[in-house]
């Protein structure tokens, strides 16, 4: 059983390390693009003006999900002694 969890945790770190190049949001933008995410011309920030706002609300969300779901078991698991 043990080197299975081995085996699984080596394929995963490989996977990861594997797709991560691949797994990029979107495209740099051209260099001679005026304004488009380039931070030149009309004052558009360095890197365009992509909304980040949701995805932290949803990556606080599942932690503090994750988090109760923890103090639930350790409670359960408690009580069961």
């Amino acid at each position: 059983m043990k080197r299975i969890k081995k085996i699984t945790a080596i394929l995963s770190i490989v996977g990861l390390l594997a797709f991560s190049p691949v797994s990029l949001a979107q495209v740099p933008p051209h260099p001679d693009n005026e304004g488009i995410g380039g931070g030149t011309g009309n004052g558009d920030p360095l890197g365009g003006a992509a909304p980040i706002g949701s995805g932290i609300a949803l990556i606080i969300t599942l932690g503090a999900g994750y988090g109760a779901r923890k103090v639930y078991n350790a409670r359960k698991k408690k009580l069961m002694e």
